[in-house]
This record gives structure tokens, sequence and C-alpha cells, in this order.
């Protein structure tokens, strides 16, 4: 409406205008304060389950997933006693475990052997379960480099530092100790590790943490702190301290068990884990056409205040927090189908609890949909800072398979839960919860001694139309990659054994989730496959170490691609046919090609293409054009390009000397006698892209096309661009151009179907490193994204001195210091508890120590030589030297053998940070006498580098002080 047209209306209709312009504001401020949240992904590593399909296992199975002790914890024969009042003793036998916390793959994230010693294995544990979580949510990591993404995390002990302190070595301690051990840099190094600059932040609130984390989440997403949030919590039980504590306190039950709701209850049993889900605004997961497991409604939060007691729940502060999140939610109660409960057994705590659930969701309901309630910590324990999150994330999966798992443990109802008053059940067995015509809805409730309580609304995930498939290639492309060859080989074995479980799903949904939701690596594998079955078929050969067609396997580069644009013939034009019909980018380039020839041609480009007369140039070039179109859509571009006959008015087309206009206004006019007057009306310009050929004219010049009409480009032209460096040549057409050795890649073949030779070319461009644009390798198609298997870590051992867990603790031997009698009996007794020696053979040790005593002696006696002869020729050292001294520097500093390190690579790919860059200047201080900046690492960030500088500096002068 004009300003006119304006002042016509009425003032009272430009009133009614205003209010509900005000109106819709006021709605719209409405629903972004309860703007539903969805989880788009989830990762965990819980006691009996590494990953959530795992986790659903255990629960729909009813297993129970405590254990003993395990021996590299704590001496549990040292530290058990049934008597929850034994000073210095655990009452409990049992826990839930988590194996290998000790290990861990620190080159995945770019850290250093030395580095991953010193970090709390809660901080490393959550940086493999949050990368999990992203890969569950087809969430490539570099697509989130820089982005507005927050991380919120429960965690509130770190038995880590106790650990460390049990060594009894302050010598041990490095830099990395303090960073390491902080619970807020347990956020905050997942966002460093991935680039994320939205909100980080570390909650502790005790054993509500994780949910609290989760509902700021959702806080920060309907603010727009933040646009992709992840949320979750992580604890691990490393010591016995906080279970003689809460011995002492009577909250742990001595048969190890949570027995929750059972009249047997008697507190619960510690577990231990991490869990991570993936958030996203409504909104914006349906605008991306994310995978949605589930819907987070609402959530509330709030504090018991002075109640009975600091840790002591409150039913009335429970019943607000729940009634709160509902509202928030805009849910009724009557709504709920069920409530995974906090249900730690405890005497006080869970009477209250279920009081406080029923006097929300109990009363007035009838009898026949009565409230379903259950706990998770009957299957892995109580996991305290990561219980939450356990308890979101097993209602997740049962809102995804539609069931309700059983609850373990209930044999006899609690009687001091008043089971009558309420309209209750506690599923003993699996229970179905199907979709149905009823929005299925259910509450996480939680608290902490804290006095924090929380509560979530979840929803299961909308029901979405799936786009019919219109168009669909008969062949895929799956491509797989990792840091290492064992890895590689095994995230293969994974797909192949999630193809082997799951044969219904689609190939294309497989390959497109794969493709675009992961990051690549440089260990890389692609495979051509038709079907799910023959891609099963294909990994199970390559996996048996068998020669697999269209599977190929590389190790990325960054090569230089050249196109070349070949000559065409008839049987080409046939190939193009399929392709035409099946590739929608492909048909759009030659529709655009029929358009601007229509004026030059008696019979329209199409019919020409798809008859079965001699190709004419028009047809040629548009042809190799849609070709060229189509790899660039898909992020394949060139360097460099050439063309043979036709083909080169292609290459200088798509290198931007004229337009496509032109292009086929010269191409369509190549064969008149006035073809030097047409050459002249195109308008030409400095080609984008270089153009290689053997031609003396210049490109950008009518003279140069009336040249190229009596003499068309030769193969000599490709040795040019062999002679350049380049490696790869991408055939944009059929016919090989030149025997040359390097790799040569057609983009169609006439004894291969045109979707098979089109991608084995890509495969092998991908697996050789190019960049290859996924999404829009599928957006013509209709995608869904599926869940698949992450990325398999190549764990080995890092932990802290030699902590002995609760056994008997010796100071550590060491070669390196001079021996005398006191270091002798320290060396027997240590010997005696870690080895199992006869008597023959202790009475040996004397003479062994007097040997290793002239040895350390003679040693010490080279080292000092060795130093006097370094001080005497440092002017000698030749840059080899000096790279050999790095070399074992930086391995030693690194915690990794000398022949592990790439002289080559930049030295934050292998994890050497500002502190490690402290030490290695210092140390190259003492070795050349240099004073050298450790900013110089910056200015030559690889040993090779670094060596040919400190070489010459050390050539130019021996004493001289440099800074950068």
């Amino acid at each position: 409406m004009n300003s006119e047209q304006e002042n016509t209306v009425s003032p009272i209709k430009r009133a009614l205008r205003a209010i509900e312009d005000l109106q819709a504001k006021v709605d719209e401020l409405e629903y972004t304060k309860r703007e539903p949240i969805a989880i788009i992904g989830m990762g965990c590593r819980f006691p009996g389950a590494d990953n959530p399909e795992a986790f659903w296992q255990l629960l729909r199975n009813g297993v129970d997933a405590i254990t003993e002790v395990p021996a590299d914890r704590w001496n549990i024969e040292k530290f058990y006693d049934p008597d929850p009042d034994a000073p210095g003793k655990v009452c409990t036998r049992k826990g839930g475990f988590l194996a290998q916390v000790d290990g861990f793959n620190p080159e995945f994230f770019g850290i250093s052997a030395r580095e991953a010693a010193s970090i709390d294995p809660q901080q490393r544990l959550l940086l493999e379960v949050g990368w999990e979580a992203l890969e569950n949510a087809s969430q490539a990591a570099e697509h989130l480099y820089n982005s507005s993404t927050g991380v919120f995390i429960g965690i509130y002990l770190n038995d880590y530092s106790k650990v460390m302190s049990s060594v009894g070595d302050s010598t041990q301690i490095d830099a990395f100790s303090a960073i390491g051990n902080s619970l807020s840099v347990a956020a905050g190094r997942l966002s460093y590790i991935l680039g994320l600059k939205g909100p980080s932040m570390a909650i502790d609130t005790s054993c509500s943490s994780s949910l609290v984390s989760v509902h700021l989440a959702c806080q920060s997403l309907r603010l727009r702190e933040c646009n992709l949030a992840l949320a979750g919590g992580v604890g691990l039980n490393l010591v016995p301290d906080t279970s003689i504590a809460l011995s002492k306190s009577h909250m742990l039950n001595p048969n190890g068990r949570c027995q929750t709701f059972d009249a047997a209850a008697n507190g619960f049993v510690k577990g231990e884990g991490c869990g991570v889900v993936v958030l996203k605004r409504l909104k914006d997961a349906l605008a991306d056409e994310d995978n949605i497991l589930a819907l987070i409604r609402g959530s509330a939060v709030n504090h018991n205040g002075r109640s009975s007691s600091l840790i002591a729940p409150n039913g009335m502060s429970q019943q607000a927090t729940i009634r709160q999140a509902l509202e928030n939610s805009g849910v009724d109660s009557a709504q709920i189908d069920y409530v995974e409960v906090q249900g730690t057994g405890t005497s006080v705590g869970e009477p209250i609890e279920v009081a406080a659930l029923g006097a929300v969701f109990g009363k007035n309901r009838p009898q026949d949909k009565p409230l379903v309630i259950g706990s998770v910590k009957t299957n892995i324990g109580h996991l305290e800072p990561a219980s939450g999150i356990a308890s979101l994330i097993k209602v997740v999966l049962a809102l995804q398979h539609g069931e309700i798992p059983p609850h373990l443990h209930f044999q006899q109802p609690n009687p001091y839960i008043k089971w009558d008053e309420f309209s209750l059940k506690v599923p003993t067995e699996r229970m179905p919860w199907s979709i149905g015509a009823k929005r299925r809805l259910a509450g996480v409730n939680t608290f902490g001694f804290s006095g924090t309580n929380a509560h979530l609304i979840l929803e299961e995930a909308p029901v979405l139309e799936v786009a019919p498939r219109s168009t669909e290639r008969p062949l895929h492309l799956l491509a797989l990659s990792a840091k290492t060859e064992e890895a590689l080989i095994e995230l293969a074995e994974r797909y192949e054994k999630h193809l082997a479980a799951n044969p219904d799903l689609a190939l294309g949904d497989i390959c497109f989730s794969a493709n675009s939701g992961r990051s690549h690596f440089q260990h890389r594998l692609s495979v051509v496959a038709s079907s799910s079955n023959e891609l099963y078929e294909k990994l199970a050969a390559f996996g048996a170490g068998q020669e697999v067609a269209g599977l190929f396997k590389g190790k990325a580069a960054s090569p230089k691609i050249a196109f070349v644009f070949t000559a065409l013939n008839s049987q080409f034009l046939e190939m193009g046919r399929k392709l035409y019909k099946t590739q929608p980018t492909f048909r759009a380039a030659l529709d655009h090609c029929d358009q601007i020839l229509r004026p030059y041609l008696e019979q329209p480009l199409l019919e020409i293409l798809f008859s079965q007369s001699p190709p004419a140039p028009p047809a040629l070039f548009s042809l190799q054009y849609a070709l060229f179109q189509l790899w660039k859509s898909w992020g394949i571009e060139p360097s460099a390009v050439m063309g043979n006959d036709i083909g080169e008015y292609v290459a200088a087309c798509v290198a931007g000397v004229f337009s496509l206009e032109d292009g086929l206004k010269l191409v369509a006019n190549s064969q008149v006698d006035n073809f030097e007057q047409i050459a002249k009306e195109v308008t030409y310009s400095q080609p984008r892209i270089p153009v290689v050929s053997h031609l003396t004219a210049e490109i950008t010049t009518p003279q140069y096309w009336c040249q190229q009409v009596r003499q068309p480009v030769n193969a000599a032209s490709v040795n040019i661009l062999a002679q350049q460096g380049y490696e790869i040549f991408l055939g944009i057409g059929s016919d090989r151009f030149s025997e040359t050795e390097k790799v040569w890649l057609p983009s169609l073949h006439p004894e291969k179907e045109d979707w098979q030779q089109l991608l084995e070319s890509l495969g092998t461009l991908y697996v050789r490193g190019a960049k290859v644009d996924w999404l829009a390798f599928d957006l013509d198609y209709s995608r869904q994204r599926l869940q698949l298997p992450t990325y398999p870590w190549q764990r080995k051992r890092h932990w802290f001195g030699g902590n002995r867990n609760g056994h008997e603790k010796v100071e550590s031997f060491s070669p390196n210091k001079s021996l005398n009698q006191a270091d002798l009996k320290q060396l027997l007794k240590q010997l005696e508890i870690t080895v199992e020696l006869s008597q023959a053979e202790l009475n040996l040790l004397p003479r062994l120590f007097e040997l290793l005593e002239k040895q350390h002696q003679q040693t010490e006696t080279e080292k000092e030589t060795n130093i006097t002869l370094q001080q005497l020729n440092l002017k000698s050292l030749t840059a080899e030297d000096i790279q050999a001294w790095l070399v074992n520097q930086i391995a030693q500093e690194l915690g990794v053998k000398p022949d592990e390190i790439n002289v080559w690579l930049p030295f934050d790919s292998y994890g050497l940070d500002s502190v490690l860059a402290i030490a290695i200047a210092s140390a190259a201080k003492q070795f050349l006498g240099l004073d050298v900046s450790p900013l110089l690492l910056m200015h030559y960030p690889t040993i090779g580098s670094l060596s040919l500088h400190l070489a010459k500096e050390l050539e130019a002068s021996e004493s001289e002080i440099f800074e950068i």
C-alpha cells in the first residue's frame, strides 16, 4: 500500500491494523519463549553400552550392567567392608563402570601424547562422545568451525587430580596438569577443538547437572545466543573417596543395586558415563531437513531454598519445577504418558519424589491410563552429573522405538509410597508406546544434593511427509575416511556390519548421510554400488583383502587437476541421453544451450542429440559444457583447462574467454566462409582459469580462433600440462587424448554405463584428495539423513605416573640417578610387589645392582664427552644434524617415537602447542647456544624449515640473539 492509499484508510482501520501487527509481534515473542527444541543427534558411553543403539538394546532387554569394581580402579579387597560406618571403607563391591577409561586417541584431536596423560579422562571422554553426537546428527565438524554453536556440560567431580596426587611425585606435574584438570575446561576444550564460538560452560549442580545443562542450552537457543548446541554430562569414578563418603551418609546400597520403588530399596549404586545431545530450534531443524529424534517442549529449574537440610529433597519445590516445566511447554499434566524419575532408591528421596509426581500428574487420572514411571538407574546405576542425560536419552530412544523398556529390581512396592492415592504404574516388562492420534509426551525429573531441581518435557518427533523420489540415480557412491589406515579399515567393517543388520535402508540415504554428514580425512575409501546388498558385499570383500571393482582406496593429497575437453563421437551422445534423463543439473545445462541455439539450428538441439544422425559441433559443445557444469556443481573445478577440436571452444568458454552465447555462436558458424567476421563480433576477456594451448596466437583474439579452425590443439598441450605439475587429467568426454603417465579419468566411457564411469572417476578423485561438495552432489534428489556408524577411535593408554589405584605405593626406581644402598632396598621392595621373582632370582639382584651402577657411570662420562664435543663443534652442525636433534627432542616432548614424526608436517598437526613450544625453545638454547624465541615455531612451522633456519643462524653467529 502506497502513501496515498494509506491516507484514504480510515483512522479506525489503521488502528486495527496496528493492533494486528502488535498482536503478531506478541505472538512471535510468545512462540520464541516456548519454541520447541529439536534433538537431532545423540552420543553416549554408558556401562554396557558404547552408543545409543547398544544402549537401547541394553534397556529393552532388561540388562543389569552393574559389575564388581574393576581392578584398575581401586583395590576392592582393601577398601570393601559391608559395614557402611567402617572408617575408610566402601560398603559395596559393585558399580556401573566403563571399559578402558585410560585409553584415548589424542592424535585425532591434535593433542600430544604428553598432554593427553595430564588431561582428566572425563574431558577426553567428552571429546569422543561429543564428536560421536555430531556424527549421529550428520553435522560435519568442519561446517561448524567459527559457528555460533554452544556447549553446555554437567560435571562436578574430578577423581583424576586425586590419581595424580596419589603418585606422590610432584616432578611429574607439568604445565598441562592444571588446565587438564579444571572442570571449566571440560566444555571449553570441546569448543576449542571444534572451533565453536557460542556460549560454552561447565555446570555443577551435582546430580541434576546434565539436565540443567540441557535446560540452559534450550534457553540459549531460544535467546538466539547460539544456533546449535551440544548439551550433556560426564562423570567417572576413578578413586574410592566419594564412595567412602557416600557410604558414611548411608546413600549407597550395600547390595550394589538401585532398587527404585521397591520395599528393599536402601540407597543407590554409583555408575559412570557420558552423554551428549545435539540441539537445534525446531524451525531450523525442519528447514535443514535434519533427522529429528524428539522435541524438548519446555523445561524448568529451581532450588529447594531453606528446607529441612541442604541435601534433602523438597517435595513442594519439585512440584513447582514440574508445574513450571508444563506451563513453559504449553502441555497439560494429563497429556504426559511417562516420567523418567530420579529414582535413586534412597529411603528419604524416593517417597518425596513420587509424592511430588503424584500431586501433579496422578490425581484425577483415569485408572485405565496410569502414569508410567521408571528409572534407568536400575540398569546402569546412578551416573550423578551424567544421570539426567542418561534419563533423557533413554526416553528419546523409547519414543523412537515406540516401546517403554522394563524397570528392573521391582519386586515389592515401597510401603512408604502412596500407591493407592495416585494412578501409577511401574513397567516390569516391555510396554508398547505406539504412535497414534494422540501425541506421545514424557517428563524427565531430576534433583541434586545441591538443592537444584530440574524437569524436562519431551515430545515425539513430528511425522514428516517424505517427498516422492521422482528422479533417482541408478548407482551411488559411498565415501569413507579416517585419520589412519587402521581406523579406515575398522570404519569400513562397521559399515559392513551396519548394512548386514539394516538391509532395508535406502542406499541413496546411506551414502548421502555418510558423505555429507562426516568430516573427510586423509585415508580414504570410495565404493560405487547399485544396492545396499552390493555395497555390503563389496565392503565384505574389501575387509577380506580382495580386489573389488568399483572400490577405490588412497591417501588424500592436494592434487592439481586439469580438465581436458576431448573429441566426441556418436556413442558418446547415446551416453548423454541416459544422463539427461537422470541428472537434473546436466539436463538444465543442456536445455539452456538448446534455447540459445534455436536461432542457429534448423532442428532443436535435443532432437539432434537423441537422433541417430552424426553429431553436429553445437551438440558436441553442449554435451561437454553440460558435463562441466555437472562436475562444477559437485565441487570439482579445474586449475587449468585445455581442449581438442570443438572441446577447445568449451575450454575457453568455461575459462571465461567468451560467454556461453558467444561460444555457441562460434561453434554453430565454424564451417561458414565468413567465420573470421563472426569471430570479430565476439567479446573476449582474459581467462579466469589458465587455458593451455600449443598455438602461438593470443587466445583472446579473433586471429586465434581462425587459426584454431585450421590447426586444432594436439596432444602436445597435454605434455605442457604434465610439465607444469598437473597430476590428474579429467577428461570431459570419452576418449583418452594422450598416453601420459598421469592419472586420466574420463567422464564417460563407451564400454560402461554413464553413471558407472562418472562415479568411478568421482570416487578416484575423492580418494586422491579432491574436495567434493557432497550436499550439492545429492541436491537434485530426495534424501533422508540416517544414523550411521561413528568414528572408530584408535585408543592407546595415556595415564599419569605409575599409580597403582589403592595397592601399596612404591617410589619408582630410575636408572638415570646414581645408585646407593637405599636405592637398592627400594628397588628390591618394588620388584617384590610388581614382579613374581623366586628367592634365587632375588639373590642375584645385588650383582645386577653393581653392573647397573657401572653402566650408569660410563653413560654419564659419555654424556660429558658428547657435551664437550658439541660445544667445540657447534658451527660444524648441519641442518640435518639440527633436524635429527629436533626430531628426538619433539618426540620426547610429545611422548611419541621419533619415526612417527614427519619433518614437513606443521607442528600443530601433531599436537605441539605454546607450552611445548616454550620447552623446545628452551632446549634449543641449551643445545645451540642461541636465544631462540618460541614464536620462531610460528614463522617456521615445520621441523624441516626450522632446521634450515637455525643452521643459517648458527653459521652467521654462534652467539646471535634473535627474536621474531
